[in-house]
């Protein structure tokens, strides 16, 4: 049923409807087609967009900040690089609006916010237009009058007496709104502070609306913690002053126990049917473990306006569903676990696949020149913030696993090359071929939990012969992660050890007011010599798995 009463077919999303990292999601209507945008931190191409036409079922249509003119984040530390993207639409163009974090520990911040434009989603996107540096979370109104606005955030880097060391939300100087030109070129006049804090402080993500008449300001507040929320403001003047919703934070799972937990930042979109709903971001932690493996995630909620102008949960209180009416044809069962096998017999990988920092350019990736494989040039280690040859894509589920297939022959320890789980440069797992001064090629299993030192937890390194591929897997169960390897025509051995996975999370290492995107797993490869060494891939496979234990991936095909 819809908000006014009127029966309707509907669909069910089942959440979160972006499962695995994509947090921050800016929601956008555009006719009967819906947009999404999340963040993407260090990760390459900059942000990601879906498109849905029914609100349940989405689909990776762009990433758009897809070259050096519009990103480059080399030297960016982990959880660093595009914050908090604003999609938007002015009847003819997209407009996209992000910041670039280049610091963001200690008392200062160093944020710079830009805008994109394109006709069309899919792109191409304009060279970016400098806007300000003095917070995150550029959004972008809209006004009927064809003014747009900028909206973000302001930090404050000042000491003061008041402050408790530790209270991070006094940082969070207040939202601010700031007149573009009119050829869209930058901004005009001065930034003005329409809103300061609600009761949790740490107020971000801003987002207005305008509805009836009203000014609605839309904030996070609280951290990305479990104390998360979002918040509801409105007033009859753009530049305020803007009263608080008197029911409190619209939604947050604290305090509690639910499927969703910090729940908060978000952003608004309606149906031409006349419903509301909310995008927002959320995490699923293991269970009995309380670590978020998947970072932080992008889930649906249907929304109702009260008689006195307020929205609210459809469903009633303030914690998220795990199951939403859309209101619109759609899917009424969740979708199935996905399982898919890249054969790199393409020119290019899939958009979900992503890089570190930059993308992978001739001097580090080829599709061509072993036909069939996915060439990978050994640069950078692990640890690298500048040019790690890593192809990987996000952990979607808490039962997975991986495979691959690598032909390397390295000269040295100091080049290695295989299957890498990889949360950081101080959080992977990593399944690798290398060269032994004296057991000659061999595989050995290194890990990285928390701490900026690798540990090896095998006996020994396993021997390998002179040459030919090696097929690795690695079976993750929840917080227990195991390995396979074999050899071409051999039946396939477990190593003996099983390593700690929920280490691989937001809330090891600092925890989640520092660590903000989520798990991946893909293929990398590592030359310290400098010589490039190249190893060839041949097959990646992802297999996300529900019920029963964990099994080996089937070679029949390979």
């Amino acid at each position: 049923m819809s908000n006014d009463g009127r029966m309707v077919p509907s669909g069910r999303a089942f959440n979160p409807i972006l499962p695995g990292f994509h947090p921050d999601p800016s929601i956008l209507r555009v006719d009967e087609d819906y947009f999404v945008a999340t963040s993407t931190f260090e990760w390459y191409p900059g942000v990601l967009i879906y498109h849905s036409r029914d609100l349940a079922r989405w689909t990776l249509v762009a990433a758009p900040l897809d070259r050096p003119s519009l990103l480059d984040l080399r030297g960016r530390p982990d959880s660093c690089g595009v914050w908090a993207p604003c999609l938007s639409h002015d009847g003819q163009r997209f407009h996209l609006a992000f910041t670039d974090v280049r610091r963001y520990d200690g008392d200062f911040k160093d944020t710079h916010n830009y805008l994109t434009t394109a006709e069309d989603v899919t792109g191409p996107w304009s060279d970016p237009i400098y806007l300000n540096s003095s917070g995150f979370d550029p959004s972008l109104f809209h006004a009927p009058d064809g003014d747009k606005w900028l909206i973000n955030m302001v930090w404050d880097h000042r000491p003061r007496a008041t402050r408790v060391r530790g209270d991070f939300t006094s940082y969070f100087w207040g939202i601010v709104a700031q007149l573009l030109t009119a050829d869209g070129s930058g901004l005009a006049g001065e930034p003005r502070r329409i809103f300061h804090r609600g009761p949790r402080g740490a107020t971000e993500g801003p987002h207005i609306y305008l509805r009836d008449g009203w000014y609605y300001l839309l904030v996070a507040e609280g951290g990305t913690g479990l104390g998360h929320a979002a918040l509801f403001c409105r007033s009859r003047e753009l530049y305020g002053p803007y009263e608080a919703d008197p029911d409190g934070y619209m939604l947050t799972a604290s305090p509690g126990h639910s499927p969703l937990l910090r729940a908060g930042h978000g952003s608004l979109v309606d149906t031409p049917n006349g419903d509301w709903f909310l995008a927002h971001l959320c995490s699923r932690p293991l269970p009995g473990r309380g670590r978020s493996v998947m970072g932080r995630e992008s889930a649906l909620q249907a929304i109702r306006w009260t008689a006195d102008g307020w929205p609210r949960l459809a469903d009633g209180g303030h914690r998220p569903q795990t199951v939403v009416s859309t209101n619109l044809p759609g899917p009424t069962e969740p979708p199935p676990p996905t399982n898919e096998e890249l054969t790199f017999d393409s020119d290019r990988l899939p958009l979900h696949y992503q890089s570190l920092r930059r993308t992978l350019d001739s001097s580090m990736m080829s599709l061509t020149a072993q036909p069939g494989c996915l060439r990978l040039f050994g640069h950078e280690s692990l640890g690298s913030a500048f040019d790690q040859a890593l192809v990987a894509r996000r952990q979607q589920a808490f039962r997975y696993s991986a495979a691959t297939a690598v032909d390397f022959d390295p000269a040295t320890f100091q080049q290695m090359a295989g299957l890498v789980c990889y949360y950081g440069h101080d959080k992977y797992i990593y399944l690798h071929v290398t060269r032994h001064e004296e057991m000659g090629r061999v595989l050995d299993l290194s890990v990285c939990l928390g701490d900026v030192h690798t540990t090896y937890p095998l006996a020994r390194p396993v021997s390998l012969p002179g040459s030919g591929p090696v097929w690795l897997q690695v079976d993750v169960d929840y917080d227990e992660a195991r390995f396979t390897y074999g050899l071409h025509e051999e039946r396939f051995r477990d190593l003996p050890v099983v390593v700690d996975y929920s280490h691989l999370s937001d809330e090891v290492a600092g925890g989640t007011e520092t660590n903000f995107t989520g798990a991946f797993v893909g293929l990398c490869c590592q030359d310290l010599t400098g010589s490039r060494r190249p190893a060839d891939f041949r097959f990646f496979r992802y297999a996300e798995r529900t019920t029963g234990a964990a099994k080996p991936c089937t070679w029949e095909s390979t």
